[in-house]
């Protein structure tokens, strides 16, 4: 992220669940209503097009052609996610912590969300774009979200996090989405090892990408462009987890590994006959973590 400016990656997100959100009802798997509003004239040109009939199906055929697999990807780990937090919620955890937020507005879309304290974390200048957004869509910001902003290089997590209002003696969800590919190591596991020390039967739900297409030691077709992408965005990836090694990595950390999935399957379980001939982004990874 360049100083100053809201991630380009959180707005490239925004733009596919505003794509998703135009589709017709019976097709689409979530719908964001605050996700085009987010976006440079341009891609909320995109958006608004899509909505027409021929060129319904062009605006996301373009878009999956620019970047193969990053939509179908970044729309199905939207929705189980989504289907993740809203059953932690349901089991009775009141505290949502949303660790880089971006321009993710559960919170406001998901009725269940409302029944929790919402923390959402991220950086001054995204966390400002967003304010400033959902003040002149809601006129006035709901009282149980929490906008905590951080600079991870600078601040602690949890002092920042007990500042905002948060009970560490309460379960709670973590969402770290589109997070963990942009850090180092000694900040990923300064994480874990703080979400492992909260309440027992606390959850975080996070992504990760597949080691090998970092380093090169597994092909994934798609993955050089990504990265040579991402490195031009100012954003790059600099972090992956051997999907092999997960479990005994969050074990040494405190955390147990509940599930685990790479964007293949996921596709499949979301987009069902959608999914076939889908390709790209496999190396992303969604799962789920407790503290014991």
């Amino acid at each position: 992220m360049q100083p100053g400016q809201a991630s380009q990656t959180a707005e490239y997100m925004a733009f596919y669940r505003a794509l998703e959100s135009v589709r017709p009802n019976r097709r689409r798997l979530f719908t964001d209503p605050f996700a085009a509003g987010f976006l440079r004239p341009s891609l909320r040109r995109a958006v608004w097009l899509s909505k027409l009939p021929v060129l319904g199906a062009v605006v996301p055929g373009y878009a999956d052609r620019r970047r193969p697999g990053a939509r179908s990807s970044a729309i199905a780990r939207t929705r189980i996610i989504d289907d993740a937090l809203q059953q932690a919620i349901a089991d009775g955890i009141e505290q949502v912590v949303i660790l880089g937020a971006g321009f993710d507005c559960r919170a406001h879309r998901l009725p269940q969300m409302h029944a929790a304290h919402v923390f959402e974390v991220d950086h001054p200048a995204t966390l400002a774009v967003k304010r400033h957004h959902l003040t002149q869509v809601l006129g006035e910001l709901d009282s149980s979200v929490r906008y905590v902003a951080i600079d991870f290089d600078k601040q602690s997590l949890p002092q920042v996090l007990l500042e905002g209002g948060f009970d560490p003696l309460c379960r709670a969800v973590f969402l770290w989405e589109g997070v963990t590919n942009y850090l180092a190591s000694d900040a990923i596991n300064g994480v874990l090892r703080y979400v492992s020390t909260c309440a027992p039967g606390s959850r975080l739900i996070f992504t990760y990408v597949h080691r090998g297409a970092l380093d090169g030691s597994t092909h994934f077709e798609d993955a050089a462009s990504v990265l040579r992408d991402v490195a031009r965005m100012g954003e790059p990836w600099t972090f992956g987890i051997e999907p092999s090694e997960l479990e005994s990595f969050l074990n040494e950390r405190g955390l147990r590994l509940e599930q685990d999935a790479g964007a293949h399957k996921y596709r499949a379980e979301l987009l069902g006959p959608r999914a076939r001939g889908l390709k790209g982004y496999d190396f992303y990874h969604v799962a789920v973590a407790s503290v014991p």
